[in-house]
């Protein structure tokens, strides 16, 4: 006999059974996914028809690049997907040489083969191939030809059986949120314990996000390395902190030069005795913040500072550089502005002081052409969180809140952690969703391929992505709107082509409307290992938005050489009409930006050129003493740029000379404005400003050599 229970013990049972149900996580269902496992991935062949041709070009992701063989039966093209796969989808793209007879095969050990299709009366053109089977390696091969020429494969894509994964999530332990209920103390106790961790854990692995909900609070929150904080209102407004967000440089003995990597966000603040400290350098964002004060930018004592970034934000009293050697300030509205040393920049600034370079030398636009602000998180009435995505906006002024936009559910996000693998985070991109990176360091052993138009790819607390083997950590197909960023690309041990490359080569779409966006995307090559990379940005689409970088070759800490952490150049600009605001690359081993599109326009250039060459014969660029900072290519006819300085420190060998800072065809509609060179205390001689034009920048005083406009 079984005992009897009461109506109440049953009703908690149901209860208990159904909760089971909705907290149990949702299934995930087997799919043939979209993404071309064998892109980009290791690929053989029997034979080549000629250097032009090789495996690579297959599986290159370039359908103008072609494999073709010889002239002679049988041949076959080989790739190796990396590990043993569940091939499910096979995509032959032939070229007018075609195969009527051929097999696709898998392996194991690339020496025995199961065949996955068999077929005499290819079609050639594009055919799709439903199959099933498993393996790391695939082959195709042909035993008799269409016409009397090889083999030629433009694409070979390769669809593997993949598990969709679920959105949302939740955002793990290094993401802290607060809300009003919580007291004080145990705030102010967790702000203080991360603060301990970061303020001079400049190359460790630890990431931190402090994220805010809606409501007052009475804290101080002292922000380090690898530290964002963040409001989690629609509007920054929508959270005070009455207090400071303060960043100074006591570690560093009142330097600041080193405060790197640490970001405020979407929240505003009422300032302890009515200023806020923010004395930071490159790779720190003060974005969408309220400053219901003054913003002091140096450190106590006012020492050294060597620039920074505000964006979309309101600061009612006054903001104050003193020694911040350059700053860059966006779409914003400021009460007043101090003083300027060598580059001030205005774009876009309600309360900016007027164009007046080269003394004092401030550098105003008074609007920007085209802006689109950062995604960014956010909890709706509900409780729920949202990524709100602003819209794009032509000829701005002023801070953009409260503006318009799209919210997107956290549900249609992939939230990755740090233990995840790329091929994961490609099936969830795949899949359809968005991407989160929660703070962490992701190793990637392949590409991740964000491929699907108004894809948002969002990073919380310096989200820190190296590649293994080489590989390209992340490309970004041709297609509409897709938005990057609060990311951090740290080179891996062995060299990778590019870290970052938006469009592959020879992209052409116009994206004028719906625009590509980078925005705090940052680039490391050395300082916390030896890291090696040849380039860190390629952006090859036209009309992207490049709104705050970093790319820096480093120059202390771990892996610092000049033949150790190896760099050529920071960013190459392929695309037409693309627009940078906020450039800072550092330390490059060659051009330091190239830019060959067309209609290109950068608002803020900060440059130092690499500090270790061994000598000056380890430093030319053919004959020509160095590599100038910014090259426009001889073939570019328009072009625009405002506020650039390039600076020298040639420590290892003072002697060295870079001829010029700045290297441009000389063309009515190929200008720059406020351009300036600087020899930081005497350490090495930039010969001209730009072209063949301006004097020595030279001597131990570091007074800059200045050009108002050229030509």
């Amino acid at each position: 006999m079984h005992p009897r229970r009461s109506p109440a013990l049953l009703v908690a049972a149901l209860a208990a059974l159904l909760l089971s149900f909705l907290v149990t996580p949702p299934a995930q269902a087997l799919a043939c996914g979209t993404a071309n496992a064998a892109l980009n991935r290791p690929a053989t062949a029997s034979s080549t028809e000629n250097a032009g041709t090789p495996a690579s070009a297959a599986v290159d992701g370039n359908a103008g690049t072609r494999w073709s063989s010889a002239f002679s039966d049988p041949q076959w093209l080989q790739v190796d997907l990396g590990t043993s796969q569940e091939i499910c989808q096979v995509v032959l793209q032939w070229e007018t040489a075609y195969a009527t007879a051929f097999r696709v095969q898998v392996s194991g050990n690339a020496s025995t083969w199961t065949d996955l299709y068999s077929t005499t009366t290819g079609t050639g053109g594009t055919q799709t191939l439903a199959v099933a089977g498993t393996g790391r390696y695939l082959r195709v091969h042909g035993t008799a030809r269409a016409t009397g020429w090889g083999y030629s494969l433009w694409e070979l894509a390769v669809r593997t059986t993949t598990t969709t994964p679920p959105g949302g999530g939740d955002l793990g332990p290094n993401v802290h949120v607060f809300d009003p209920s919580m007291s004080s103390a145990s705030i102010q106790s967790t702000l203080n314990s991360v603060f301990t961790q970061m303020e001079s854990n400049q190359f460790g692995t630890q990431r931190h996000a402090l994220l805010f909900k809606p409501g007052s609070y009475n804290v101080t929150a002292d922000i380090g390395f690898y530290t964002s904080i963040m409001g989690l209102g629609r509007n920054p407004d929508d959270v005070t902190i009455n207090g400071q967000v303060r960043v100074d440089a006591g570690w560093f003995g009142g330097n600041a030069t080193q405060n790197f990597w640490r970001s405020a966000e979407n929240l505003s603040i009422t300032p302890t005795g009515g200023t806020n400290q923010w004395a930071v350098s490159q790779a720190a964002p003060f974005r969408r913040m309220h400053v219901r004060g003054n913003l002091n930018l140096a450190p106590s004592g006012y020492g050294w500072a060597s620039g920074g970034y505000i964006a979309d934000s309101r600061i009612d009293g006054t903001a104050q550089p003193y020694s911040q050697q350059q700053w860059f300030t966006r779409d914003s509205s400021i009460g007043g502005w101090l003083n300027g040393v060598w580059n001030m920049v205005f774009s876009g600034v309600e309360g900016a002081p007027a164009q007046s370079f080269p003394e004092p030398p401030y550098t105003t636009l008074a609007n920007s052409p085209v802006t689109r602000e950062k995604p960014y998180l956010y909890v709706d009435s509900a409780g729920a969180y949202q990524v709100f995505v602003p819209s794009l906006r032509q000829n701005t002024r002023g801070a953009s809140w409260p503006g318009s936009g799209t919210s997107i559910p956290l549900t249609q996000f992939y939230v990755a952690k740090p233990s995840d693998t790329a091929a994961t985070i490609n099936a969830a991109l795949a899949s359809g969703l968005n991407l989160l990176f929660t703070p962490g360091i992701y190793h990637v052993g392949q590409t991740i391929n964000v491929t699907r138009a108004n894809t948002v790819v969002l990073g919380l607390g310096y989200a820190t992505i190296i590649p293994d083997n080489g590989v390209v950590p992340m490309k970004v197909a041709d297609v509409d709107g897709v938005r990057v960023a609060g990311l951090l690309f740290d080179a891996g041990s062995v060299n990778s082509p590019i870290l970052m490359e938006v469009g592959p080569p020879g992209s052409s779409a116009s994206h004028a409307a719906n625009p590509i966006s980078i925005q705090d995307v940052f680039f490391r090559i050395g300082g916390a290992h030896a890291g090696k990379a040849t380039t860190s940005l390629v952006v090859n689409s036209d009309h992207t938005l490049i709104d705050h970088i970093w790319a820096w070759r480093g120059d202390h800490g771990a892996g610092i050489g000049w033949t150790v952490n190896t760099a050529d150049t920071g960013l190459i600009v392929n695309g037409d009409d693309v627009t940078a605001y906020g450039l800072f690359v550092e330390h490059y081993q060659k051009y330091q930006v190239i830019w060959n599109g067309q209609r290109g326009r950068t608002i803020f250039f900060q440059n130092e050129m690499p500090y270790d060459p061994p000598n000056q014969a380890a430093w030319m660029n053919g004959s020509t003493r160095g590599y100038a900072a910014y090259k426009v290519a001889d073939s570019v006819t328009s072009h625009e740029a405002w506020g650039l300085g390039a600076y020298c420190y040639f420590n290892v060998d003072p002697s060295i000379v870079a001829e010029r800072g700045f290297e441009t065809p000389v063309n009515p509609n190929v200008r720059f404005h406020s351009l300036l060179t600087v020899s930081l205390g005497g350490n090495g001689t930039i010969n001209h400003v730009v072209n063949n034009t301006g004097a020595p920048a030279q001597g131990t005083a570091t007074v800059p050599v200045k050009i108002v406009n050229f030509p």
